[in-house]
């Protein structure tokens, strides 16, 4: 979120994709920061995936993300 932050200030469009085990996280993170950036959260786990799997991930979530990053 740092990164995202200096990034941001330097008006180079930012955001990030976790998975929903870091909603929580991210939340805190944002608060401590006093910066909330884009965010899209995938649906949790990701590890062990296969790598159709992750595609398939990446493919329901490309939408939201092109929004994120284009508001």
């Amino acid at each position: 979120m740092h990164d995202i932050s200096d990034l941001e200030s330097r008006g180079v469009v930012g955001m990030f994709i976790a998975s929903t085990e870091f909603v929580q996280a991210a939340e805190a993170q944002s608060a401590a920061l006093g910066f909330t950036p884009a965010s899209v959260f995938v649906p949790h786990p990701i590890q062990d995936r296969t790598d159709d799997e992750m595609r398939a991930k990446a493919d329901e979530a490309f939408a939201e993300i092109l929004r994120a990053v284009t508001r």
